[in-house]
């Protein structure tokens, strides 16, 4: 009986590759995003160790009027270890809560934007201002504070949305039976 065609056989077989697909989209998101955390941990401490203090030289500043820096950078590590387990959630999510899913989906897109943003302002900003403290056609040092102080505090609340509606359980969505 095992050479004649069952079509139970063959839905069994699409069913582990889409599960498999499933299970691949969900560990590459979240090992880019320990990946990801990974090279913030170590630029942070690039950020401690150097940027601080020769960014303190050379515009005349305290390691606590620098503080903002930090912050951003801190924030960046802790956002990226959040966004790397959002993808176990979502890997999780049972797919006929649909509501569910496009509201995870929604505010996970939304905080990881927001995180994109904040991480390549900080990355790419500090550079320019240690190689040159007068960057021409470019923001000033104090335009660079404000907008980095900006983008931490959104992409913090960006974050605390996140964690508060996975840790109601997306309780927003109103489910119907």
């Amino acid at each position: 009986k095992c050479n004649g065609y069952k079509e139970d056989k063959e839905k069994e077989v699409k069913k582990a590759k889409r599960h498999v697909k499933k299970y691949n989209h969900y560990y590459e998101r979240w090992a880019a995003n320990n990946l990801s955390r990974q090279k913030a941990v170590s630029d942070l401490r690039t950020v401690l160790t150097e940027q601080i203090e020769k960014l303190g030289e050379i515009y005349g500043k305290t390691q606590f009027q620098l503080g903002f820096i930090l912050e951003a950078w801190q924030q960046i590590v802790e956002c990226r270890r959040v966004l790397k387990w959002t993808y176990a959630y979502g890997y999780y999510l049972p797919e006929a809560e649909d509501a569910k899913k496009q509201l995870f989906e929604f505010l996970q897109g939304e905080a990881e934007a927001g995180l994109e943003r904040l991480h390549g302002y900080a990355e790419k900003e500090v550079r320019q201002f240690l190689k040159d403290p007068e960057p021409e056609g470019s923001v000033n040092f104090e335009q660079f504070e404000l907008k980095l102080k900006s983008l931490t505090g959104i992409t913090k609340n960006y974050f605390e949305k996140l964690v508060r509606a996975l840790e109601n359980g997306l309780s927003e969505v109103q489910t119907f039976k």
